[in-house]
């Protein structure tokens, strides 16, 4: 006799079709299912660098930014082109790790002492200068799996999806910090910012004026931290003074006494 599933009455489920598992294979299902739970369990958490700024370290998942993981960071407003405030940021996240770092670009215009001044010493850095964006992507996995350096950045303004999970398996497989800096050379291309990829997080890094002196001069520069995307946070802003020596972030004095409940409507403005 053959059972045909439309002669049946009424629907037939998947379930119903399969035969029941016996005894032994529901144990050893169980004992599958306990395993996996306990793995998990034990899965020790990941690694992170607070950025010593606690409104925005409580703001992301694991209190700080993931290591072995990789990140995206833009330029914002007029300097989404050069992206010198995006640098500066990456530096100073740089800065507060211990090792070499691995600067992939394609043009050489980064400024060595401006990295200094953001604590990411001239001596630490390796550049790579590579003939195109499709080299930056491959050098800079090739330094992901490496292992053994604080970080390694890219920059580019292209950032396929399928590269972008390659230097996020890469990332966490050897534990390193992968930053993409993205940067445009064209007006128009910023709008490839807007992609999906493989980044644990993307920010973008806007200048703001500068903090005043009651002296004639210009006092340290402050910036707009956008964090646009994050798995397991929301996006939210900080107006924030710039990288000091140390590669640290820091509160404007005048923001540091402001009630708490005007600084999370302007964390949920940047959502909205």
């Amino acid at each position: 006799m053959v059972f045909r599933p439309e002669e049946a009455e009424g629907p037939v489920r998947a379930e119903e079709m399969r035969p029941p598992l016996s005894a032994r294979a529901q144990t050893v299902a169980k004992l599958r299912a306990r395993i996996r739970q306990m793995e998990r369990d034990e899965r020790p958490p990941p690694a992170v660098l607070p950025f010593g700024v606690a409104a925005l370290d409580q703001w992301l998942p694991e209190r700080g930014l993931r290591l072995g993981a990789l990140h995206e960071v833009a330029g914002g407003s007029g300097d989404a082109v050069y992206g010198a405030a995006a640098a500066l940021f990456v530096a100073g996240i740089l800065a507060r790790l211990e090792g070499p770092v691995l600067w992939c670009l394609t043009y050489p215009d980064l400024f060595a002492p401006a990295l200094a001044g953001a604590g990411l010493h001239p001596d630490r850095v390796i550049y790579a200068e590579a003939g195109d964006e499709t080299a930056v992507l491959q050098v800079m996995e090739e330094g992901l799996r490496h292992g053994g350096l604080a970080g390694v950045v890219g920059e580019t303004g292209r950032l396929p999806m399928t590269a972008s999970r390659r230097l996020q398996l890469a990332a966490e497989a050897t534990g390193g910090l992968g930053l993409v800096l993205r940067r445009w050379r064209h007006a128009g291309a910023a709008e490839q910012f807007a992609q999906p990829s493989a980044a644990v997080s993307r920010w973008r890094i806007a200048t703001l004026p500068s903090a005043p002196l009651p002296v004639t001069g210009v006092g340290r520069a402050r910036w707009r931290v956008e964090l646009l995307r994050c798995r397991g946070a929301e996006p939210g802003f900080w107006d924030l003074e710039a990288c000091d020596a140390q590669g640290r972030l820091a509160v404007p004095a005048e923001l540091v006494d402001r009630p708490v409940a005007a600084a999370a409507g302007q964390r949920r403005a940047a959502a909205g």
